[in-house]
């Protein structure tokens, strides 16, 4: 659910997938002026939403129900929902954002026509699935909590999980007759699926805070490294907790701050944290108490946006230690702002980043490297600062709004034109 229909209704929301709004923004802007865009924007919940539909600010919206715990679950009913929506808006194109969840597959069904579905790739859950234990230790893979066994999701569940989702992503992908992406990555992964596809390079908008404000060393917080999240294996938290002794035995007052859901302590749950831990968030805990972390890790919570935009400004270093990504957000995020990065070299980061000249790229599941890496920014404050100007520079172009806007357009019209 986007924000933008959220708001309207007084409801909770989240703001994770920010480039979805900064996408909305320009659209509705474009829409105020001579661009003749008639938009529908369908989501999906797993509460209670309305069947019919509402236009809010000149946009028709729609809600379909689908559980999203369990992704992995194709519910063949969403699509005689879409079946409804598509005959009520009767669209020109259907523009599909990810391939994580089952409702791509069963809109791309209903719809029936490849040659006018648009597929925008986010994260590539085949990918996911291949990488997902992130070089954890076997007795930790087999592992299991009374937590993970209640909700039947082990880090071996987990993965198989994704097995299932990349079968859906696989098929959709096949169905698709033109494709979106922004990096050397996910055009490999989809070409290898579907070759025949039209691939259409377009990059991202981020949220408008991002584009105001600039990082400065001297409103930094001293060797503070920040996280945007690490709540399972792929984000690469392990990685960051093993590479903290060589960084502390250097400089003794860093520090780490991770955003995100807390899966190692109790924060805001009402339950005892022994009745909600995870296997993943035991091995966690156990790599602090070895590593001796315990008052070196502040595990910040759900930030919203402007707690993020803050956390990034007071951080000396981003730090994005992922096993596989696409394109991070945080990484445009902490680029836009000029904040010094160092990201794993894996998946589509380097189509992203410039290395040794937008920041710093690591081996990825290389604990030494990362600790490295974090290390030549601290040493070199200057080089860093030029990093994190280049990086502003580059993430200016990557995500600037018009730019991408008329790339929409172009695409858009392109197939329509077929």
């Amino acid at each position: 659910m986007l924000p933008a229909y959220a708001i309207a209704h007084n409801m909770d929301y989240s703001s994770r997938e920010g480039w979805l709004s900064g996408c909305l923004n320009r659209i509705a802007e474009g829409k105020k002026g001579d661009e003749k865009i008639d938009l529908g924007i369908c989501f999906p919940s797993d509460g209670a939403i309305s069947t019919s539909s509402e236009v809010i600010d000149g946009i028709t919206y729609y809600g379909f129900r689908e559980d999203l715990n369990h992704p992995e679950v194709y519910d063949g009913t969403v699509e005689n929902r879409f079946h409804v929506i598509l005959d009520d808006f009767k669209p020109d194109i259907v523009h599909i954002f990810g391939t994580e969840f089952p409702h791509t597959l069963a809109v791309i069904r209903a719809f029936g026509r490849p040659e006018r579905v648009l597929l925008g790739i986010q994260g590539v859950c085949s990918a996911i699935a291949r990488e997902y234990m992130a070089g954890i230790p076997e007795e930790v893979q087999a592992s299991t909590t009374f937590r993970d066994r209640l909700k039947e999701d082990s880090l071996k569940q987990q993965q198989e999980k994704f097995k299932v989702r990349a079968e859906y992503e696989r098929e959709s992908i096949m169905l698709t007759g033109n494709i979106t992406g922004r990096t050397a990555f996910d055009k490999k992964e989809t070409s290898d699926i579907n070759p025949d596809a039209k691939y259409f390079e377009m990059n991202e908008t981020m949220r408008p805070c991002f584009y105001m404000g600039k990082w400065s060393e001297k409103k930094a917080q001293p060797h503070s490294i920040f996280l945007s999240q690490g709540d399972y294996p792929l984000k690469g938290f392990h990685f960051m907790l093993q590479a903290m002794p060589a960084l502390l035995e250097k400089y003794p007052d860093a520090h780490l701050y991770v955003a995100g859901n807390n899966i190692i302590g109790k924060g805001k749950s009402k339950y005892p944290y022994f009745l909600r831990a995870s296997a993943y968030g035991k091995y966690l805990k156990s790599l602090i108490g070895k590593n001796k972390l315990k008052k070196k890790v502040t595990m910040l919570g759900i930030l919203d946006e402007q707690a993020m935009k803050e956390q990034f400004l007071k951080s000396s270093v981003f730090v994005c230690p992922s096993i596989v990504e696409n394109s991070p957000n945080s990484l445009g995020e902490a680029m836009l702002l000029g904040v010094p990065v160092v990201a794993s070299n894996a998946g589509g980061i380097p189509s992203m980043l410039t290395e040794n000249k937008d920041g710093l790229l690591f081996e990825k599941a290389n604990p030494e490297d990362l600790a490295g890496k974090i290390l030549q920014i601290w040493d070199e404050p200057v080089i860093a600062a030029v990093y994190g100007d280049n990086s502003s520079s580059h993430a200016r172009l990557t995500h600037n709004p018009d730019a991408n806007y008329k790339r929409l357009l172009e695409i858009y019209n392109e197939i329509i034109s077929k």
